[in-house]
């Protein structure tokens, strides 16, 4: 098989996990993090106009309660001109009672629209950063442990979830509930507010810290869930169970992961008691407050200012009105230090540039173009950081394949015939040297254009954890059901798929366990076959099987090569005595090219290769 690229080390090895952990201990920097944040909201600005309207109509019924209470003790209760007005008394109540069923019910709607709102956003950055992530190269994600990608997906961005909802709604009603508080404060005694706000500069302070390190603490625990979401993906998937069964690790296994979990477990302590001190000392002072108003309120009245007791039961309650709101924006504040740190880790991976892009109008083919004509030109390759080290995969590799051509590649294992056939599609771009397809160079043809042209059945076969019927439609999504019998029959795996009780609506299991592996095979050919394509890429196709699959499978293959050009990475020599032209690959390079019979009779390569085979 070709060279794949520099091997990947064990994941859970201590000192690379360790020192992954430290280089991700603080959160990516992010440029322009609150303006990339607010962006997200500009499609739901009807709504959002609408929200901030409510909060702010429900932040000044607020405070109209108190200020009724006053009026309520000092001319409803206890009147300069006598005994209690009952009946202004009984106005004043009836209009606090509707002040806040109007509240009540403008709360709720506002609810409504701040979660919907917030939700909406979640799912729309969940998509774009899906959308994103499925235009990256293939490099990203061979470098890249799937859990680490899924845990961005899932926990980064329902970390935020929260903050999308409230944050807008909250900042902006307990900022005005803060203002229109201090202002009624303010008319009732000046003297009484600077006493109830004489700490807050230092305890804003405080609380700035806290938010400090509550962010490094929020990164950590992030980091802690994506070791664990990989973890779980590598060792509970068939292929990681069946590994630990195999080898009997499933101690090791589970020991790995509680290793990891104890570590979750004490950062969500860390976290959850991060601030926890300030937070009791900030209760601690808005509970001490409303009872030094009072002892001061009594030296002010001994020293002659006007003080009723409608004037600090009022002062109490609209200061309640200030100070809880107070608290309620250092937590939003907090709540936002953390979450920065979750929005600028999603931040980092919409940030990454795709290594394979598409060029400003770029070549669309038409049908004519889909011939199927492919020419290697003195290509060079190399792998992410393989020059670096002095080494290459391709060199100086030329070939040119004819429409309805079929050529073969074989050589020893990291010869480099796979990296060729990764190549063609542009899954990665050449270091040197140019590919063209069609008559163009791949690099100016659209890719989406590119891979419907080109079908690739590979050793391993991918189906998902879906029906046969569906997996074949992952070809053609409007496929016909005679379509897909079809394609089943030339992949001469139509008798098997009816023998079993539900047909083509058979579930196949994870990557398709229920199933043999030339099974497995045939489905994959079949779903080619329905695609259609000019050209058939098989990367060892049948090196995997044992001799009987490998003749059924070997039938379809060249019943899905009829008509089309097909390149083949072989293993198994007797898979390609019939192509039209054999490449033998060594090193990097194509060292012999011709016809089976006629490289035979060269003793060279080609020949010591078959006399290494049975």
């Amino acid at each position: 098989m070709g060279s794949r690229g520099a091997r990947v080390r064990n994941p859970v090895s201590g000192s690379d996990a360790e020192a992954q952990r430290r280089a991700n201990a603080d959160a990516p920097k992010v440029e322009h993090l609150l303006r990339r944040i607010s962006h997200l909201f500009i499609p739901h600005r009807p709504a959002l106009v609408l929200t901030m309207a409510l909060v702010l109509v429900g932040a000044g019924l607020t405070v109209i309660p108190p200020l009724l209470t006053q009026k309520a003790f000092d001319l409803g209760l206890f009147p300069a001109s006598g005994g209690p007005n009952v009946p202004l008394l009984f106005e004043l109540v009836l209009l606090m009672i509707a002040v806040w069923v109007v509240s009540a019910l403008l709360g709720v709607w506002q609810t409504y629209l701040t979660a919907s709102v917030g939700n909406k956003v979640m799912g729309a950055m969940r998509v774009d950063l899906f959308r994103h992530l499925q235009a990256m190269e293939l490099g990203f994600f061979t470098r890249t442990k799937t859990g680490i990608i899924q845990s961005r997906l899932a926990n980064d961005v329902g970390g935020v979830a929260s903050v999308l909802s409230n944050t807008v709604s909250s900042v902006l009603g307990n900022t005005v509930t803060v203002i229109a508080a201090f202002v009624a404060m303010l008319l009732l005694s000046w003297q009484l507010t600077i006493v109830s706000l004489i700490l807050l500069p230092a305890i804003a302070f405080a609380q700035r810290r806290v938010g400090q390190v509550r962010a490094r603490i929020a990164t950590k625990t992030q980091e802690s869930l994506s070791d664990m979401t990989a973890i779980t993906q590598e060792t509970l998937s068939v292929s990681g169970i069946l590994l630990a069964k195999s080898f009997g690790r499933q101690g090791s296994e589970t020991e790995r992961y509680a290793a990891e979990n104890r570590n979750q477990i004490m950062l969500q302590v860390r976290q959850a008691m991060s601030g926890q001190g300030f937070f009791a000392f900030v209760q601690i002072f808005l509970s001490i407050v409303p009872a030094v108003v009072y002892l001061i309120s009594a030296y002010l009245i001994v020293g002659g200012a006007d003080i009723t007791a409608g004037t600090i039961v009022a002062f109490t309650t609209v200061q309640a009105r200030l100070l809880w709101p107070l608290l309620g924006l250092m937590r939003v504040a907090l709540d936002l230090q953390t979450s920065g740190a979750l929005f600028a880790r999603i931040f980092e991976y919409f940030d990454l540039v795709p290594a394979i892009r598409d060029r400003p109008g770029a070549v669309v083919l038409s049908p004519d173009d889909r011939l199927g004509s492919v020419e290697f030109r003195d290509v060079e390759f190399s792998y992410p950081g393989q020059s670096e080290r002095g080494g290459s995969t391709l060199r100086d590799v030329s070939f040119a394949v004819e429409p309805g051509q079929h050529i073969a590649f074989v050589g020893p294992s990291g010869a480099g015939k796979t990296t060729i056939s990764y190549l063609i599609p542009r899954f990665y771009d050449v270091t040197g040297g140019s590919i063209r397809f069609a008559g163009h160079d791949v690099r100016d043809i659209a890719q989406e254009s590119l891979l419907d042209s080109i079908g690739i059945v590979s050793q391993e076969t991918y189906l998902f954890h879906a029906t046969i019927r569906e997996n074949l439609r992952y070809a053609k999504p409007n496929a016909t059901d005679e379509e897909i019998r079809r394609a089943a029959r030339m992949a001469n795996i139509a008798d098997t798929i009816e023998s079993f009780p539900d047909g083509y609506d058979t579930v196949v299991g994870e990557r398709g366990y229920r199933l043999s592996g030339g099974e497995k095979q045939r489905i994959a050919i079949a779903r080619v076959i329905l695609k259609d394509p000019a050209v058939l890429v098989l990367d060892e196709a049948t090196s995997a099987l044992d001799s009987l699959s490998e003749r059924a499978v070997q039938e379809a293959l060249d019943e899905a090569s009829v008509g089309r050009t097909t390149i083949a990475i072989a293993h198994r020599l007797s898979t390609v005595v019939d192509a039209d032209v054999i490449h033998v690959v060594e090193g990097g390079r194509i060292v012999e090219s011709g016809r089976a019979a006629d490289l035979l009779d060269l003793d060279g390569p080609f020949a010591r290769l078959a006399a290494r085979q049975p």
